[in-house]
């Protein structure tokens, strides 16, 4: 697969060049800022980006912004956002603009070197990534909306589809079954009263919803 990197920090930057690159990826560009981003993919069209938040000049959302115009320009290159602190709106602003090939995760992940490839291929590979502390503080301020239709049990499991954790991954965290996990999926999806339309579109619409960016 092919990478493009937008980082401001040059080290980090060199840190990431290296870390894709150990796991097969070619960086076919490492820059500093949005325009180059920009710039880079429309010259290389990669497979998927690695972008700061915030870039310069203004150290703002110069990244989201960016990540949103490649998002509508250039849909088959999937893009992951890493932000300093959590930020759930930046999360909420890219996932609206498409649902698939999309990640947003808090920079310390990369210390973690086996999860961030882990979340940067199944991004690469048109699934999501969401950083659970994003998802865990989108759990504490949920009140008063469907989701209390939800039991604890089917709130833990939504929180993890919103992460962009399959049926095994979650049921691994949760220690359960397979089985369990689809029949909780499939209790969200009733409760949140989803379509019985494609299995990965109902999925993708309860995690917006969870998100408050759509809903079915």
């Amino acid at each position: 697969m092919r990478a493009v990197i937008a980082e401001d920090s040059v080290l980090l930057r060199v840190g990431l060049v290296k870390v894709l690159e150990a796991v097969g990826f070619e960086v076919v560009a490492a820059v500093g800022d949005a325009v180059e981003l920009l710039a880079a993919v429309e010259e290389h069209l990669p497979d998927v980006v690695v972008a700061d938040v915030r870039m310069p000049p203004g150290f703002h959302d110069e990244g989201v912004k960016a990540a949103m115009i490649i998002r509508r320009q250039w849909p088959q290159v999937a893009v992951l956002l890493l932000s300093q602190f959590v930020e759930e709106r930046y999360a909420a602003d890219l996932l609206a603009t498409n649902t698939s090939g999309v990640g947003y995760l808090l920079k310390q992940r990369v210390a973690n070197v086996d999860d961030f490839v882990e979340a940067l291929q199944r991004v690469a590979a048109g699934g999501t990534a969401l950083d659970p502390e994003v998802v865990a503080q989108l759990l504490v301020r949920r009140k008063n909306d469907p989701l209390e239709k939800l039991t604890p049990r089917e709130r833990d499991v939504l929180g993890l589809m919103a992460e962009g954790r399959s049926n095994a991954a979650i049921a691994a965290a949760l220690v359960v079954s397979d089985s369990a996990v689809a029949k909780h999926i499939n209790s969200i999806l009733t409760k949140l009263d989803l379509p019985p339309t494609d299995e990965s579109h109902r999925r993708v619409m309860a995690v917006l919803r969870f998100l408050e960016v759509g809903g079915a």
